[in-house]
């Protein structure tokens, strides 16, 4: 079946494009967003229910090899350490994150320049500020200025607040003498543009049924859709198809009941994550593209970049209330952020501090680690634990490496007949000293803080929620998958808006940054739209 023609297909409804629908819409053009998941209603997040935290190993856990929905397809991440973790719904992944919500910092768009690595953005940070102020004001981030970490900056809302645990943390840091600072939080403390306040559940890894948190299927998406952007759902893209002239046309893809069809477009944009676009990049083989769309330099799936996670967490000799308050979103520390080579790494990382665990995952990490005995001692080493742990995250810089890549698995499909991707991927030396030093440090701001024990994970397995770098941006077709504001090199009406455009990945959490590249984007595109393709 083929579809009317559109002026401006989005493939991904998620945090780029969300925001890029958004911004577009003023355009008054016919604007399409396909998206393979479909609404999540309030009342069917598990946080309405005493079931929430088992539900995070089922139908909402974080990766979809395990969920199994509908909507998911599989990953080959047999060849990483760290596996993927991602959603397919309106709103994507903003669905289930933590909504940890920082900015690069300018430095992170000068790799190359001030340590040698990598390579420069080929835009700086000045170019996006406009659109983090943006997106905060549209997300709701709640959050305080001053943070020396930045250029001063100015959000809409006072920040979560930190409760005893964030305080015992944050008198470890002060013993120290090291940097911390109240969290950017994509989560509204007050009542904002009518959306209730966060009522400190702790369920935001599951979705948010109070609708705090910014997931964009609240924030963006209402605003989107009133202003004349046609959402559809349970639509799966399997290629991206090309004219004559080798100019995109149209994607073919397959809705809710396997009926294939063949939706024509005159601008088509990729907002599929990390790991969503290159794989469908790499299924558009034509005799313009043997080897996908859009890769003639041979880059495109290349350069996988995560974030390796480290996971500290301390147990205190008395309750610290840590089951109140937002699951990620409390403080965060970039003491370590900037390069200094006497640690024996380059570039470096932030701390995130964690709310307590809830009664199950409690249980769960106590028998684990070993501190939850079985026997006559289990109720007794239960005890020790609940609503007695602090931790926190360690969230190291990823250099650009090729051989850390997608591919599409050769046997492996989904539910369609479409070939699924395929992570290979190996941590670096730089991250695994980088990760020493961070669990190092860690231990050390929690005994600060008066912890007795300590449970550590590092790489955290789970943690491939940080999807980047596998179409990179940069000034030259040789080196690049897309130029500086996401229009492919080889297609001119091709562009790409999410995390795999990032050179490097910063060592932060990235959707405030893929949100405000995608509006900067789509104010470019609005800006030249009288000579496009030229």
């Amino acid at each position: 079946m083929t579809d009317d023609t559109v002026d401006v297909l989005i493939i991904g409804a998620g945090a780029s494009g969300a925001a890029f629908a958004w911004s577009m819409a003023d355009t008054k053009m016919n604007i399409l967003c396909l998206e393979q998941g479909d609404w999540v209603k309030s009342d069917d997040y598990p946080g309405i229910g005493h079931d929430w935290e088992t539900r995070q190993f089922g139908d909402f856990g974080l990766s979809p090899n395990q969920r199994g929905r509908s909507e998911d397809y599989p990953v080959n991440d047999s060849e990483s350490p760290i596996h993927a973790s991602m959603f397919n719904a309106v709103g994507g992944s903003t669905v289930l994150y933590a909504a940890h919500f920082p900015r690069l910092h300018p430095s992170d768009f000068r790799v190359r320049t001030l340590d040698g690595v990598a390579d420069d953005w080929p835009i700086e940070y000045r170019d996006l500020e406009p659109y983090y102020d943006l997106n905060a004001r549209m997300m709701g981030v709640s959050g305080m200025a001053g943070d020396p970490a930045y250029p001063p900056k100015e959000l809409p809302l006072p920040p979560l607040p930190l409760g005893k645990l964030g305080s015992t943390l944050a008198s470890g840091f002060d013993k120290l003498g090291w940097h911390w600072w109240p969290s950017d939080s994509a989560i509204i403390s007050e009542d904002y543009e009518g959306r209730a306040a966060c009522i400190n559940a702790g369920t935001c890894l599951l979705g948010c049924p109070q609708g705090a948190k910014g997931s964009t299927d609240v924030t963006y998406w209402p605003l989107a859709e009133r202003a004349g952007v046609r959402l559809k759902t349970r639509c799966r893209v399997r290629e991206i198809t090309v004219r004559d002239d080798g100019m995109a046309d149209g994607v073919i893809y397959y809705d809710g009941e396997g009926v294939e069809h063949h939706q024509k477009a005159e601008i088509v944009v990729m907002a599929c994550n990390g790991i969503g676009t290159p794989r469908i990049l790499l299924n558009s083989k034509s005799k313009h593209f043997p080897d996908g769309l859009a890769n003639r330099s041979g880059l495109v799936g290349k350069r996988l970049m995560f974030h390796p996670y480290g996971l500290v967490r301390g147990i205190f000799p008395e309750p610290l209330e840590g089951y109140k308050g937002a699951t990620g979103c409390c403080i965060i520390s970039q003491e370590f952020y900037e390069s200094e080579p006497s640690r024996g790494f380059l570039r470096g990382y932030s701390f995130e501090m964690l709310r307590g665990m809830g009664p199950v995952f409690t249980a769960i990490s106590g028998m684990g680690s070993g501190h939850i005995p079985f026997g006559s001692d289990h109720h007794d080493g239960y005890a020790s634990l609940w609503d007695r742990t602090a931790g926190m995250v360690i969230i190291c810089e990823d250099l650009p490496e090729e051989h850390n890549c997608i591919t599409l698995d050769p046997d492996l499909v989904d539910s369609n007949g479409i070939p699924a991707p395929k992570v290979n991927y190996r941590l670096s030396e730089n991250s695994t000293r980088m990760l020493e030093h961070g669990v190092a440090r860690g231990q050390e701001v929690l005994a600060a803080a008066g912890a007795v024990d300590f449970m550590t994970e590092a790489p955290l397995g789970v943690a491939g929620w940080h999807l980047m770098g596998t179409a990179r941006m940069g000034e030259e077709p040789e080196t690049s998958v897309v130029n500086e504001w996401g229009r492919s090199h080889d297609v001119r009406n091709l562009f790409i808006i999410d995390g795999s455009i990032f050179p490097t990945s910063g060592g932060v959490n990235p959707t405030n940054t893929i949100q405000a590249l995608s509006l900067y984007i789509a104010d470019t595109i609005k800006k030249n739209l009288a000579n496009l393709f030229d």
